[in-house]
C-alpha cells in the first residue's frame, strides 16, 4: 500500500474483530514510527501497549466505574475550547450527526448517544489498545510532535492491512489507565488509540473534509 492511499483509507473505526495482532507487526510498526519529526529531538511520546490480560484488566476496572455511576476524573487536558468558533463547532454537530446517524441514533436520544460512547472504554471490541503520554512540563509544540508520531503509527498500520481509532475519550478515565499502564510520575495522558482488524459489519459513514480552499491559501 503505497503512502497516499494509507491516508485515503485511514479511518476511525468504531468496530473490530477479535481476531489477534501479532507482536511482531505492532513492533515493526512502532520501531519504524519512532524516526516521527520531533522538534530538538525530544521525542517526548512515552508509550504503553497493552493487549491481553492488561487490557481486559483495563477494560473491567471503567467498566466497573461506570456501572457504579463514576462519571470520569478530573480532566488532564481539556479536549476542545470551551468556547469554539462557530465553524469548529459546526464541523462537531455534522459529525455527532453522522456518527450515530449510522447506527440509528437520534440526534435528542442522549441515552443512545451514551450507550455509544461506552463502547470507547471497551476498545470498541479491539484487542490491543495504545496510550500516549506525555511529561507535564511539555509544551505545545511537543504535542505536536506526538501527534505527528501518532498519525505515522496510524498510518504503517494501515500498511499492514490493520485499523485504528485514536480516543481522547481514554481521559475521562485517565486515573484507571495510569493504575494499569504505570508511567513515571508527572506524566500525562495525551490519548488512547484501538488497534485491530475492523469489523466489516460495523457501520463506517463518510466522514467530510473541509475543501483545500477553506483551509489552505497558496501566495507566490
Amino acid at each position: 500500500m503505497d503512502v497516499y492511499e494509507a491516508v485515503r483509507s485511514r479511518r476511525s473505526v468504531r468496530g473490530f474483530l477479535g481476531k489477534p495482532v501479532p507482536a511482531e507487526i505492532l513492533t515493526r510498526v512502532l520501531t519504524t514510527a519512532l524516526r516521527a519529526p520531533s522538534g530538538g529531538n525530544l521525542q517526548p511520546w512515552r508509550v504503553y501497549v497493552l493487549s491481553g490480560a492488561k487490557l481486559d484488566e483495563l477494560k473491567c476496572l471503567v467498566q466497573q466505574r461506570i456501572a457504579e455511576g463514576d462519571t470520569g476524573d478530573p480532566p488532564q487536558v481539556l479536549p476542545y475550547p470551551h468556547a469554539l468558533p462557530e465553524r469548529y463547532a459546526r464541523r462537531i454537530e455534522e459529525l455527532g450527526v453522522l456518527r450515530y446517524g449510522a447506527v440509528g441514533i437520534a440526534r435528542e436520544d442522549y441515552a443512545g448517544r451514551e450507550r455509544v460512547r461506552v463502547r470507547n472504554w471497551d476498545c470498541f471490541g479491539a484487542p490491543v489498545a495504545l496510550f500516549c503520554y506525555l511529561n507535564e512540563h511539555m509544551l505545545p509544540p511537543q504535542w505536536l510532535d506526538a501527534g505527528a508520531f501518532l498519525q505515522t503509527v496510524m498510518l504503517l498500520l494501515r500498511a499492514e492491512g490493520l485499523d485504528s481509532c485514536a480516543q481522547i475519550a481514554w481521559g475521562r478515565y485517565h486515573r484507571s489507565v495510569t493504575e494499569i499502564a504505570e508511567p513515571p510520575a508527572g506524566y500525562v495522558l495525551g490519548c488512547g488509540m484501538s488497534i485491530g482488524y475492523a469489523d466489516p459489519d460495523e457501520p463506517r459513514p463518510s466522514i467530510p473534509r473541509a475543501p483545500l480552499a477553506e483551509v489552505v491559501t497558496f501566495r507566490s
